[in-house]
């Protein structure tokens, strides 16, 4: 038996599933002021009456730390940035305690002025006066040579609880992103750590001892120890749990919108050929700019709980949310009152559901009815009118799926999958709308936890050669050895593959899901030097492909 669990604004869901099918279903409400007891409370419901030894694996896709950056609540964070000639660092700047110091390392690797130890130890002292605990180090090429960030961390690990360090993020050469990601990384960890760690002893209580599994913001899945070094993957977990939960059912070869309606926000992505869409660069949220790795989605600050209002004779939905609706004992009425005045929804208190419509039909000049029709019919025009904006903005630029770069695609979507606990009333209204086939999901309400635990992991490894320096690296991974000046394009896809093999294994893959690797880069440099050749530069990356765990095919048809 496997877990999914999903950690969102409004609702816990957390689904026990077997080779048979879904065998418990749970949903309780998220407490943001206490994720762990709601995360506990999800656990404790769907493990009441199951033996902890039958579980084999065990999945959380969770919003913690996209809710610490959106609500600004992360500590202080030291960045240490060195970069040499050429634009100046402190562009790039993540808050006051950002320092940049002297050293540099060229594009090929090698070092153009030495690290100044002594100014290292005073700005250590600073940040520790200032009360910061967690360190990011960033040199410019450190993917080409991380001494200068390794030097910097030997001196820091004596003051602070944890440095994180720049050419640990990705193989990628961008500095500013690989300034803010590895700033997110620190930012994020002491939040990340607590909750997981509280999660795994109240497990192990339970007799769950087996490793825990987090979803990425790439669709795929890393171990909880894996996490500790990179916390900042799980960003926008939730949202990619959803997109892993709409593939079974999006058709082949067509493009598929999928919505997921929750309480707080609708969150919105695309299909093609049943492949996500993917983020070429890496996560953009606000004034984060980063290097990670994550599926293509966006989100609208609508859902079943937003706030309604009628401001000068309009009705206005969101982006806010004060609570549940008022047929649950909120304090007023959202777009899920409106379902139950319509007879869409039969749960909760009708009566607490139509004093809220009623007020606002009053300040619109409709009746009752008619003021939950407007409602309802806004809410799928708020969603669409984004969702079609998004298609324009992706249609003015290449097209990157999890798999391949489409060059001059344009999405056309045929399709609309929905998720999420309104799912199955906003199909047919959106379908009625805008003459699109639309469906809801299997257990549209729980289908982000099911997707969450079918995911698979996924990770990627970027290496370059240089057969006249005679070294082959992948500083990401703190892989380094010498190579002869024969070293070929075989020997560099062979040396990659062991090399991911290797970190997704020890990320928690299965090894059955090795056979599903692919190169997504690769590119050949000649060197010559006065007209005369001295060898070869090769750079590649390949990646364990995003997509959903063996041995559970027959689920997927009967949920």
């Amino acid at each position: 038996m496997i877990i999914g669990l999903d950690v969102g604004g409004t609702h816990t869901d957390a689904v026990l599933l077997s080779t048979k099918g879904i065998e418990k279903i749970v949903k309780v409400p998220t407490d943001p002021t206490n994720l762990f007891n709601s995360v506990l409370a999800g656990f404790t419901q769907l493990l009441d009456t199951t033996d902890p030894g039958e579980i084999q694996r065990v999945v959380i896709s969770t919003t913690l730390t996209t809710n610490a950056l959106v609500q600004q609540e992360m500590g202080p964070i030291g960045m240490i940035v060195s970069a040499g000639p050429g634009i100046d660092p402190k562009l790039f700047s993540t808050g006051d305690h950002y320092y940049t110091v002297a050293g540099s390392i060229n594009h090929r690797g090698r070092e153009k002025a030495p690290v100044n130890e002594m100014e290292i130890e005073d700005i250590a002292q600073r940040l520790k006066k200032a009360g910061v605990a967690y360190v990011g180090v960033v040199s410019k090429f450190s993917v080409r040579n991380p001494s200068h960030e390794i030097l910097i961390k030997r001196i820091l690990n004596k003051h602070f609880k944890k440095v994180f360090l720049g050419h640990h993020v990705s193989g990628n050469l961008n500095f500013p992103r690989r300034i803010a990601t590895t700033h997110l990384n620190a930012a994020v960890f002491d939040l990340h750590k607590a909750f997981f760690e509280a999660v795994k002893n109240s497990l192990a209580e339970k007799g769950l001892t087996l490793p825990i599994q987090i979803l990425k913001a790439d669709g795929g899945t890393m171990s909880l120890e894996s996490s500790m070094d990179f916390p900042a993957q799980t960003i926008l977990s939730g949202p990619a749990a959803s997109i892993m939960g709409a593939i079974p059912y999006a058709p082949a070869d067509q493009d598929v919108i999928v919505l997921d309606i929750g309480g707080t926000t609708t969150d919105i992505a695309f299909l093609v050929n049943k492949a996500p869409l993917l983020e070429p660069l890496g996560i953009q949220r606000g004034q984060y700019k980063s290097l990670i790795r994550s599926l293509r989605t966006d989100s609208k600050g609508i859902g079943g709980d937003s706030a309604l209002r009628v401001i000068d004779g309009k009705l206005t939905i969101g982006p806010d949310r004060k609570g549940p609706a008022m047929a649950f004992g909120g304090p007023g009425p959202t777009p899920t009152d409106a379902l139950v005045v319509l007879g869409l929804m039969d749960e909760g208190d009708s009566q607490k559901a139509r004093a809220g419509i009623h007020e606002i039909a009053g300040q619109l000049n409709l009746s009752d009815m008619d003021a939950a029709d407007h409602i309802f019919k806004k809410c799928c025009t708020i969603i669409l009118k984004k969702t079609f904006e998004m298609i324009d903005e992706l249609n003015s630029q290449p097209v990157y799926t999890v798999h391949d770069f489409l060059e001059g695609y344009k999405l056309s979507p045929q399709k609309i999958l929905l998720l999420g606990g309104p799912a199955k009333f906003f199909a047919d209204k959106i379908e009625e709308m805008y003459q699109i086939d639309t469906m809801a999901v299997p257990n549209a309400s729980v289908a982000n936890a099911i997707g969450a635990a079918l995911a698979r992991t996924t990770c990627e490894v970027s290496l370059i050669a240089d057969t006249e320096q005679g070294i082959v690296t992948a500083h990401e991974e703190d892989f380094a050895e010498p190579i002869s000046k024969t070293y070929s394009e075989d020997d560099l896809i062979e040396t990659a593959y062991t090399l991911l093999k290797e970190k997704a294994l020890n990320s928690g893959a299965d090894s059955e899901n090795m056979e599903e690797v692919e190169v997504v880069e690769f590119q050949k440099f000649n060197i010559v030097r006065n007209f005369s050749p001295r060898g070869k530069i090769y750079r590649t990356k390949i990646q364990l492909k995003p997509g959903l765990i063996k041995g559970f095919e027959t689920i997927l048809h009967q949920i």
